[in-house]
């Protein structure tokens, strides 16, 4: 499955043409939203949070899933992660087996979740939670889902990408938003930007948005092994060119850059292109683990992986948003 690029529109706030045409859709996607939000979803037996966004696309949210199952994982408690599996084929909810699941079961997300606690695939949120609460989860992360009402959530929070911010501000397909700001802000207990805030977030909803927090993404694994090599770095991600930026930024010296769509799953074509690139580059290949789950492990092992760590502008903030969750203080 390819995921297809957004328009360029989308990312520009002085384009009012094309969204003006579409904004009779976006007027349908809006009300729908809206008619959904007052469905009653099943209350779980444990805490419930949410990581979810406003926009489509990569804006940071697994990350962050991982960072707080973490963080839950050292104060001794059983998180088990609820996740969609998107661009996987299996459609009834299933508890991840890294052994025996392939990115193309359960989408590469799950895969990467899994490593750390246990993951439950399924578009049905509520089906999900039930099976994990049966096999003893203490608290639930869900790893997007906050436009589903299907599970009740005790704290929902807001990713933004500080790079792209909420794009050009509409709602789909006139621009990127799944649903109005201000209907989401009011759902949400906090706000996360990450990342440098390139198109004025803060300005513009700063004093709308619930308790902003800011973190940045630091390149972790395998950065010391490539200072002083010539890599050729490839990624399918919502915005390929952060995992490019972050490896400048670490002094990583990029011969070739190649990007792909978000989940896309490499061709032998694909792979035969980057393994000649960096023949005749004389470089290393390097990717995401993201995207290193949905290589064949034979080319896999060919490849070093660079992976990120969120680094909190107040490392109390997120032990903080944990304390509010599991005292169960948000609703």
């Amino acid at each position: 499955m390819v995921k297809l690029r957004a328009p360029a529109f989308w990312s520009q706030p002085s384009a009012k043409i094309r969204p003006l045409l579409l904004s009779p859709f976006a007027g349908i996607v809006v009300a729908i939203t809206a008619r959904k939000q007052h469905q009653q979803g099943w209350t779980a037996p444990v805490p419930v949070l949410c990581c979810g966004n406003i926009s489509v696309g990569g804006a940071g949210k697994t990350t962050v899933v991982l960072d707080l199952a973490a963080r839950l994982l050292r104060r001794g408690k059983k998180p088990h992660i609820l996740t969609r599996g998107y661009g996987g084929r299996l459609r009834t909810t299933t508890q991840v087996n890294p052994a025996q699941h392939t990115a193309q079961d359960v989408g590469d997300e799950p895969l990467l979740l899994a490593q750390l606690c246990p993951v439950w695939v399924g578009a049905d949120r509520a089906a999900s939670a039930r099976m994990a609460v049966a096999h003893g989860a203490d608290c639930l992360l869900m790893d997007d889902g906050f436009q589903n009402p299907s599970l009740y959530k005790n704290l929902s929070l807001l990713v933004v990408d500080g790079g792209v911010g909420l794009g050009n501000g509409y709602v789909l397909p006139a621009g990127p938003l799944r649903e109005q700001p201000a209907q989401a802000f009011a759902r949400a207990q906090a706000t996360v930007l990450i990342g440098p805030d390139k198109t004025g977030f803060l300005a513009r909803f700063g004093h709308v948005a619930p308790h902003v927090m800011q973190a940045e993404l630091q390149q972790s694994d395998n950065v010391s092994a490539l200072q002083g090599q010539r890599c050729v770095a490839f990624a399918g991600l919502g915005r390929p060119e952060k995992f490019f930026e972050g490896l400048k930024n670490c002094n990583i010296t990029l011969a070739q850059t190649v990007a792909f769509p978000d989940h896309y799953f490499y061709k032998q074509k694909d792979l035969k292109r980057l393994a000649d690139m960096a023949v005749s580059l004389q470089a290393c290949l390097v990717t995401t683990p993201k995207d290193a789950v949905r290589l064949p492990e034979y080319f896999r092992q060919k490849v070093l992986t660079v992976g990120v760590d969120m680094v909190w502008q107040n490392p109390a903030a997120p032990e903080a948003l944990l304390n509010q969750f599991l005292n169960g203080s948000a609703g």
